[in-house]
C-alpha cells in the first residue's frame, strides 16, 4: 500500500472514529479527574507534541503540567510520570494494578507476545518464568559459573583493539562493543559466537539492530488500533521476517544441543543457560523448546542495544572528563595493575567503587530506555490526586527524573563522585535512579548487564589510553542523542586506542 493510500485510509478511519467518540462522549462523561496536559487536537490528539525526541519534549511539558500528565496519542490515553515520588506510586505502591503492558504491533509477531517475559500479563506463566530467571538463569551462582566465558570474550575485544592501536586506527566503540555484547550473551546462553556462527559476518547483529529499530519506530497502528489489521507502515510484516530469522537460528542451536545430549557426548563442555533451560524442561513442561527460543530472543534484544549504548555513552563521558578517566585508571592500577593487556575479572569489581560510580552516573545521565517499557492500567488507579483510567498507557520518564534538579545537585554535570559513599543503586529501590525499572517488572537481566558493563568498561580504560579521532577536542564531542527503544548517541564515538607500555 503506497503512502497516499495509507494516508487517505488513516484520515477516513480516524474521522469516523472521532465522530463516533464525540457522539458517545456527549452522553457518557467520565466521573474521574484526569491528570492535566496539553489540549489535544481532533483525531490525532497530542501526537504532534512528541517531536523527534519525546523524552525531552515530555520533560518540558511536565514543567508546565506537572509530574503526572495526560496526553491523547491518537486514540490512546497516555499518562506520563515525571517525578521520583510519582514513579514510586506507579512502580511500587500501585504495582499490582499497573504491571501489565501495552503491546506494540512490532512485538505481536509470530505469537511472541504470548511467550515474552517482558510483555506477557502477570499470570501463573509469568510468575513461573520470573522464578526461573531469578533463581536459576540469573542467580549469582549461575553467573559466577559462567564468568570465564565472558572474560574470554572481553579478551578477544582487547585483541581486536590492540590491532587497531598498532596502526593508529580509530575504533567505532559502539560497533565494537555491540559485537562483543552479542558474543558475551550468546556464549553465556549457547556457548557460541553468534556473530560468526550465522554464516555471514554481522548477519545476527543486523537482525538484532533491525528488531530494536522497528520496536522503537513510531507506528500509526499503535495509536489507532483499528489500523492494526491493515499494518499501514508494514511494521508487523517486516518484524515478522526479522524475528523468524532469529528464532530459526535459535531453533538450530537448540536442536544441535538436544542431539549432543541424546548422544551423551560433550555434556561437560557447556553448563550454560541453554543447558539450564533444557534441564528445567525435563520437570517443567512450560519451559519447552518454543519457550526457550522466545526467551532467548528477549534476552538478546533487551541486552545488546542497551548494554552497547550505555558503554558508548560511558566512554564518551570519560573522554569529555579526563580527570574522571585518570581517577578510574588509578583505581584500576591499584587493584589489578596497569595496562596488562588483559581484562579485569568480575571478582575484582567489588574492589572498584569508583568504576561502579561511573556506570551509575552514566545510567543516570543516559538511561538506555528513557520511558522504560509502557505499562497498562488494569483498572482506574489514583495517582497524586488524579485518576489513571483503566486501559490507559503509563510511561515513566526516567530521563527527566534522573535530571531533576530537586533530586540531583548540578544534574547535567557528569560527576561519579555523587555516588561515592552513597547507598543509591540501580536495583529498583531508589526511584530517583531506576534505569532498569522497579517492582515486579524490573529487568530480570540486571545483574548480568551490570557485570558485562563493568567488565568491558574497566578492561577498555585499563588496557589502553584513548584519544579522539582527527584531533577533535573533548569539548567538541557531539553529545546529541537519537531517540528509539534505546537512547543512542546520534553520532558514533570514534576513538584511537594507544597501547600502554608495561
Amino acid at each position: 500500500m503506497d503512502i497516499v493510500s495509507c494516508t487517505l485510509l488513516l484520515l477516513l478511519t480516524c474521522i469516523a472514529i472521532h465522530v463516533l467518540r464525540s457522539f458517545l462522549a456527549r452522553s457518557t462523561k467520565p466521573n474521574y479527574k484526569l491528570p492535566p496536559g496539553p489540549s489535544p487536537l481532533p483525531i490525532i490528539g497530542n501526537l504532534l507534541e512528541l517531536g523527534e525526541k519525546p523524552h525531552k519534549t515530555m520533560a518540558k511539558l511536565a514543567k508546565i503540567h506537572g509530574p503526572v500528565m495526560s496526553l491523547k496519542l491518537g486514540q490512546i490515553t497516555t499518562v506520563v510520570i515525571s517525578s521520583a515520588e510519582m514513579a514510586k506510586e506507579v512502580l511500587l505502591t500501585n504495582d499490582q494494578f499497573l504491571s501489565n503492558r501495552t503491546i506494540p504491533q512490532s512485538v505481536s509477531v509470530l505469537n511472541h507476545q504470548h511467550y515474552s517475559l517482558a510483555f506477557i500479563p502477570i499470570s501463573p506463566l509469568w510468575r513461573e518464568l520470573r522464578k526461573i530467571c531469578n533463581t536459576q538463569l540469573f542467580a549469582h551462582k549461575t553467573l559466577d559459573e559462567s564468568q570465564h566465558v565472558r572474560l574470554n570474550k572481553v579478551q578477544q575485544l582487547l585483541m581486536d583493539i590492540h590491532q587497531s592501536s598498532q596502526i593508529g586506527e580509530a575504533v567505532d566503540i559502539g560497533t565494537a562493543v555491540f559485537k562483543t555484547t552479542i558474543n558475551l550473551l550468546s556464549n553465556t546462553i549457547f556457548s557460541e559466537d553468534l556473530i560468526q556462527s550465522t554464516g555471514k559476518a554481522g548477519e545476527f547483529k543486523d537482525l538484532v539492530t533491525n528488531i530494536t529499530k522497528l520496536v522503537g519506530t513510531p507506528n500509526l497502528a499503535d495509536y489507532f488500533p483499528v489500523l492494526k489489521m491493515v499494518d499501514p507502515q508494514g511494521v508487523k510484516r517486516r518484524q515478522a521476517k526479522n524475528v523468524r530469522k532469529v528464532l530459526d537460528i535459535f531453533d538450530g542451536l537448540v536442536k544441535q544441543r538436544l542431539k549432543v545430549r541424546e548422544e551423551g557426548t560433550g555434556l561437560e563442555t557447556h553448563k550454560d543457560m541453554l543447558d539450564a533451560m533444557l534441564n528445567i524442561s525435563k520437570e517443567n513442561k512450560m519451559m519447552d523448546k518454543n519457550m526457550i527460543e522466545h526467551l532467548s530472543h528477549d534476552l538478546f534484544v533487551a541486552g545488546t542495544d542497551t548494554t552497547a549504548s550505555t558503554l558508548e555513552w560511558a566512554m564518551t563521558e570519560l573522554l569529555r572528563n579526563p580527570e574522571v578517566m585518570s581517577k578510574a585508571k588509578k583505581e584500576l592500577e591499584k587493584i589489578i595493575g596497569r595496562g596488562r593487556g588483559i581484562p579485569l575479572e568480575e571478582s575484582d569489581v567489588s574492589k572498584l567503587p569508583y568504576l561502579q560510580a561511573i556506570i551509575k552516573e552514566t545510567l543516570r545521565l543516559h538511561p538506555p530506555v528513557p520511558f522504560l517499557l509502557p505499562r497498562k492500567a488494569e483498572r482506574d488507579v489514583n495517582i497524586g490526586g488524579y485518576t489513571i483510567p483503566k486501559d490507559a498507557q503509563v510511561l515513566v520518564n526516567v530521563w527527566t527524573i534522573c535530571r531533576d534538579p530537586t533530586l540531583w545537585e548540578n544534574p547535567t554535570l557528569f560527576s561519579p563522585e555523587r555516588f561515592m559513599g552513597s547507598d543509591i543503586d540501580v536495583k529498583g529501590r531508589n526511584f530517583e535512579l531506576a534505569p532498569f525499572g522497579a517492582g515486579r517488572r524490573i529487568c530480570p537481566g540486571l545483574q548480568l548487564a551490570n557485570r558485562m558493563l563493568l567488565l568491558m568498561l574497566g578492561s577498555l580504560i585499563n588496557s589502553f589510553d584513548w584519544k579522539l579521532e582527527d584531533g577533535l577536542k573533548p569539548e567538541d564531542i557531539d553529545m546529541d542523542d537519537k531517540f528509539g527503544i534505546t537512547l543512542q548517541k546520534a553520532q558514533p564515538l570514534r576513538i584511537v586506542p594507544i597501547q600502554i607500555s608495561n
